[in-house]
């Protein structure tokens, strides 16, 4: 997209918010300036996963802020850690330009996703160090240099990845080596997100999987309304993150702020308005989970048949547009 374009969209965007009054003027003052570790006073951050591939975040970012209406206040983005070309580039050009003026949440993933069997990162070979000076210290310094602070989680859904990633205490060892390695080298603009799938079928796993109270900032889950992606019965929004949450308050933490690091559902052919129906929901949901400061908004596709759960018609994205205008999602940005 060229760059005269992509200012055309960012004006159209600035018009909207100051139209509607969905930016400056439904900020609640400087009482609601986020504390540390970007924790809104007042409030939850909205963002979303935005499908793209790496060269064009911005250009698809801005497309779906002009489509809601609104600034994002984070970008969701995945890496591995391959340090091969943008994929294994935490903070790439475009997500630099994109993060002046929103928050980042970097995935990064235990993965070398074009390598071989060989070459694949192991958490117990990144608990043991051998990967410090080839791939933790080079994103530790990007990091570093960035210097805004932005969200980080590491293996994102470990409970789906043991024992074939290795057992639980390995993961902690893992993660702790990589906060501990950061902190070594003086990173202190990273906000330690601990992201699960929140299944409670797999609640024993989850105290196993836990690195700390030290170690964790953030605590994220990731509920759908799969629908026919599983073959499940619809599920509204409240009944897809209600669970999850009171389990991880009850279990995990009671304090920690909390982030719907992902949340969507997939479309009814059969029943037009459901998935609009789903999203008018957000809001009044979202204020009556105790401590859920952010919810990204998944707006793309799992695996298999009926699993796309991106944004499907006008209707859903117009559901989506209202609900985010609330202000209760417009809290002063770092």
């Amino acid at each position: 997209m060229s760059t005269a374009l992509i200012g055309v969209l960012l004006v159209g965007i600035l018009a909207l918010q100051k139209s509607s009054g969905s930016e400056d003027s439904a900020l609640s003052g400087p009482q609601c300036r986020p504390a540390e570790l970007l924790v809104p006073d007042c409030g939850a951050w909205f963002g979303a996963y935005v499908r793209h591939g790496k060269p064009d975040l911005e250009e698809k970012v801005l497309a779906y802020e002009k489509r809601i209406g609104r600034r994002l206040d984070i970008v969701y983005a995945y890496h591995d850690m391959s340090l091969d070309g943008l994929e294994g580039q935490l903070l790439t050009e475009q997500e630099q330009r994109v993060g002046k003026d929103r928050m980042l949440l970097l995935s990064w993933e235990s993965k070398w996703w074009n390598g071989t069997p060989a070459q694949q990162p192991s958490w117990q070979g990144i608990a043991s160090g051998a990967l410090d000076k080839s791939v933790i210290d080079v994103q530790a310094k990007r990091i570093k240099e960035y210097g805004k602070p932005l969200f980080l989680s590491f293996d994102l859904e470990m409970d789906t990845r043991t024992p074939a990633n290795g057992t639980p205490a390995e993961y902690v060892a893992a993660y702790r080596h990589i906060h501990d390695r950061f902190r070594e080298l003086g990173v202190r603009n990273v906000v330690w997100s601990w992201v699960i799938t929140g299944y409670t079928g797999h609640s024993e796993l989850f105290p196993k999987l836990y690195p700390g109270d030290a170690y964790v900032d953030w605590i994220g889950y990731n509920q759908y309304n799969y629908y026919r992606c599983h073959k499940a019965k619809w599920q509204s929004f409240e009944q897809t993150q209600t669970a999850s949450h009171d389990w991880i308050r009850e279990n995990i933490s009671d304090d920690k702020p909390l982030i719907l690091s992902e949340f969507g559902t997939a479309d009814d052919p059969s029943r037009p308005d459901a998935q609009a129906e789903w999203y008018a929901e957000v809001p009044r949901v979202v204020k009556k989970l105790d401590g859920v400061r952010a919810v990204l908004q998944w707006n793309y596709r799992d695996p298999g048949p009926g699993c796309d759960l991106a944004l499907a018609r006008d209707e859903s994205w117009k559901s989506l547009r209202k609900a985010v205008s609330d202000p209760y999602f417009h809290q002063p940005r770092p």
